[in-house]
């Protein structure tokens, strides 16, 4: 019941949405029936009342003409198909979905000459970081051309939403009822020494203490009860140097053209890179909370990394003498010993033959939305 309340309620915004005005709007939902926004009672009650106000909201713009759900979303939504409404059904099920609205997007593009005239596809997500991972990669994979027949928006329906377009569903919501205009966002590769990958994320990517505690929240999700990556923080700030060593890492970082911008041999605790500055991770611990989007953190006693932790939390760490943070558009680094980097809440062990490792930002690929009136 709850889950058809919620597509009922978002396809009504989107019938009234003002987006790509003059074209026909499909949309396909994308949703986790088990993300907390819609399993946790409180959470669920806040989000139907956010979405009944704006669907009130909506109805004040005049009803679409031509629009309505994706071939995609009525072939596979099942009964929720005719909302625009598909529900996950395990890991993997989200990048599936988008792959097929994809093929759909391009068959349209490729059947109609006037580019007025083709659908633009509206791809929502709601779920946790995970769901909106798999659709963001999907979709970076997509021909540019299909790409620019696309916006996602990611709403945070999950138990972690760094990766949401607003910490808010009213103000998400509101990206698709005002009138909003696309952004093209890059992703961040991880690209070992060794082939494998690249590896993909879109709000920060890091490797060290943080990825430690993504993958054993990751590895004990459901046999825990509660928050588990609280707990994990916990003991990651106690025996993390124990269970993972920390040699001298060699970093060395450019900026958009190709220069230098800092470079320094340090033992690191953790080393982070956003898509930008002004970025949160494990629910809102506010690892780059300013303009900068590359921090480090050298390794500390025990005792400090408790203080730190705290800190983080509100971005204040920033002031601290062991920390480092700069705008970089790639950072290589070079370690002896095996590290865990973390993607957007996924992980990969990395070795020896790993190393040196890059992070770097894509060029800007992705449709976003942002209101008209934004900077």
């Amino acid at each position: 019941m709850v889950f058809e309340e919620f597509g009922t309620l978002l396809s009504k915004i989107c019938s009234h949405g003002l987006l790509a005005p003059g074209r026909p709007l499909f949309w396909t939902i994308i949703a986790n029936p088990k993300a907390g926004g819609f399993t946790i009672r409180p959470r669920w009650r806040k989000h139907k009342a956010m979405l009944m106000d704006r669907v009130q909201k909506a109805e004040r713009n005049p009803q679409r003409q031509l629009c309505g759900p994706s071939q995609t979303s009525l072939q596979k939504g099942g009964s929720s198909g005719s909302l625009g409404l598909i529900p996950t059904m395990s890991a993997g099920h989200a990048g599936e979905l988008v792959r097929a609205l994809i093929e759909e997007a391009a068959g349209s593009a490729a059947a109609t000459a006037a580019e007025t005239a083709r659908p633009f596809y509206l791809l929502i997500t709601a779920g946790g970081d995970g769901t909106s991972l798999e659709a963001m990669t999907a979709l970076y994979h997509a021909p540019e051309e299909v790409r620019r027949n696309f916006a996602i928006l990611r709403l945070p329906m999950g138990t972690g939403n760094d990766g949401a377009d607003a910490f808010d569903l009213d103000k998400a919501l509101d990206l698709i009822i005002e009138a909003s205009e696309l952004r093209y966002q890059r992703a961040i590769r991880l690209i070992p020494a060794s082939g494998r990958g690249p590896f993909l994320a879109f709000n920060i990517l890091s490797v060290g203490a943080d990825a430690f505690v993504t993958h054993m929240t990751n590895k004990m999700k459901g046999k825990l009860p509660g928050d588990s990556y609280k707990l994990w923080v916990n003991i990651a700030a106690l025996f993390y140097d124990l269970v993972h060593k920390t040699g001298y890492s060699d970093i060395r970082s450019l900026d958009e053209e190709g220069n230098e911008v800092k470079a320094f041999r340090e033992k690191l605790l953790l080393l982070a890179v956003g898509e930008s500055g002004k970025r949160s991770y494990g629910s809102r611990n506010w690892i780059l909370p300013d303009e900068r989007n590359v921090c480090a953190v050298r390794k500390i006693p025990v005792y400090r990394k408790l203080i730190l932790k705290e800190l983080l939390k509100k971005g204040t760490h920033i002031k601290e003498p062991e920390v480092k943070l700069w705008n970089a558009k790639s950072v290589e680094f070079n370690t002896e010993y095996p590290l865990l980097a973390q993607m957007d809440g996924e992980t990969v062990h990395l070795t020896r033959k790993d190393y040196p490792a890059i992070i770097e930002l894509s060029d800007p690929v992705i449709p976003v939305l942002k209101l008209s009136t934004s900077p």
